[in-house]
């Protein structure tokens, strides 16, 4: 119970604390860094989102993926990091990844939605990819993501 309402509480100041610009988001951040990440025999070009600023901002405004094209969120400490689409325009897949690569879990996220997606233990990363990317591959919790970027 005790974690439920940290978790609400969690949105709830994130939604409220979030500067005027972020919640009028009218384009894309420019292009990030990308590394090259493997699921298995599939390779993912993956932007990295690694500040406070590039997290929140993330994937919103963006109108489409390119074809294996992904963010990968880096954290410098492992948490439950909770997930949200607001100004997100394409239906997402995150995998919420362990600091050894492991996936945890995997979720479906709406477009435009506030509602929160929270790993159901502390991470240190997660992998959005369009929706069905994950499902598509067999990518499913207990398999590896290799290439991951060190934290800061």
């Amino acid at each position: 119970m005790k974690k439920i309402a940290s978790w609400l509480l969690c949105g709830l100041l994130s939604s409220l604390l979030a500067p005027a610009a972020l919640r009028a988001q009218q384009a894309p951040q420019a292009p990030l860094r990308t590394v090259k990440l493997t699921a298995g025999i599939h390779v993912v070009t993956a932007e990295v989102a690694a500040t406070p600023q590039t997290r929140m901002i993330g994937l919103m405004m963006r109108p489409r993926l390119e074809p294996n094209h992904g963010m990968v969120f880096v954290f410098e400490d492992r948490s439950q990091h909770c997930f949200w689409m607001r100004n997100t325009l394409v239906p997402l897949s995150i995998a919420f990844v362990d600091d050894d690569g492991t996936v945890v879990d995997i979720a479906d996220m709406a477009p435009k939605s506030d509602a929160s997606t929270c790993p159901p233990r502390p991470v240190r990363y997660a992998l959005e990819m369009e929706q069905g990317w994950f499902a598509k591959r067999g990518v499913t919790a207990g398999k590896k993501i290799t290439g991951l970027p060190a934290p800061r």
